[in-house]
């Protein structure tokens, strides 16, 4: 057989109590496999409708549970349940709204939930895949920057799977030692090559010249950009001149959408007519 279910639609009209022997209250109840009959059955069927309804969320709840241990095994990312604090924070930023880059900067710092002093990011939408360069900020953004050349002791720390560098200089001939490396750095964005001119017979020349740059890419199969602009306690005038540098260098009319995040906290849109 199959399960049953029952679905309350209506009640019928309240009638004074008589104080009669056996009165009780009842409501009309569909039931069936398909709806199909209409039955008077009072509280016994309405207890076997909780009871459907218990099992239901359970079933529910053992579905939940099945497809968070798929995605667990194949290692996709799970829904973050967000904090009281997140979401207090959450309420004072419209998402919708684009806000002037002074406002969007106060809004930030005021938004930030963490303890300590926290990274400003900045998440670019631009036009297209593949889209890179570099960019000097004018201010420390407070993330350490260094630059390796490539040499025997840089690639046995290669073998051992090391990477511990941000970029990453080489000569012309140790580019065929380095071709093994490619599906390690070519992915993070520091295999040398000639259009970013880091391959080179002067490395220590270009070593020097590099210090003070960043290099910004979009992801791999995404037309994102993510930049550290500085810190939560940085300056609001420093944040945003470090922020109107990256748009420079990477190209006003390159970026369709502009979001400032700190570390712990939501992101603020930023109007780029502000700019």
């Amino acid at each position: 057989m199959g399960k049953k279910r029952i679905a309350i639609f209506g009640e019928q009209p309240k009638k004074p109590k008589t104080g009669l022997p056996g009165e009780t209250s009842r409501k009309l109840v569909k039931t069936g496999k398909e709806h199909g009959r209409i039955t008077d059955m009072g509280a016994e069927a309405l207890a076997e409708a909780e009871r459907i309804k218990e099992k239901e969320e359970e079933l529910e709840k053992e579905d939940l549970a099945k497809v968070t241990k798929t995605a667990k095994k194949h290692g996709l990312p799970r829904a973050k349940a967000r904090g009281a604090k997140y979401l207090q924070a959450l309420t004072k930023v419209d998402r919708h709204q684009f806000y002037p880059l002074p406002e969007a900067i106060k809004l930030l710092k005021s938004a930030s939930i963490s303890r300590f002093n926290g990274a400003v990011d900045t998440h670019l939408v631009v036009s297209e895949v593949g889209l890179k360069g570099e960019v000097k900020f004018p201010h420390p953004t407070g993330k350490k920057q260094n630059i390796r050349i490539v040499d025997e002791e840089l690639l046995d720390e290669l073998e051992k799977g090391k990477i511990n560098f941000t970029t990453l200089i080489t000569t012309p001939i140790f580019m065929p030692k380095l071709l093994k490396f490619a599906k390690i750095l070519g992915p993070r964005g520091l295999m040398p090559n000639p259009k970013a001119s880091t391959i080179t017979d002067k490395p220590e020349e270009l070593a020097k010249k590099l210090l003070g740059v960043t290099q910004f890419r979009t992801e791999t199969k995404f037309p994102l950009i993510h930049m550290t602009i500085g810190r939560i306690e940085d300056k609001e005038s420093d944040l945003a001149e470090n922020l109107q540098a990256l748009i420079e260098a990477v190209g006003k009319k390159n970026i369709q959408k502009a979001v400032l995040a700190p570390t712990m906290g939501p992101g603020i849109k930023v109007d780029l007519t502000s700019l």
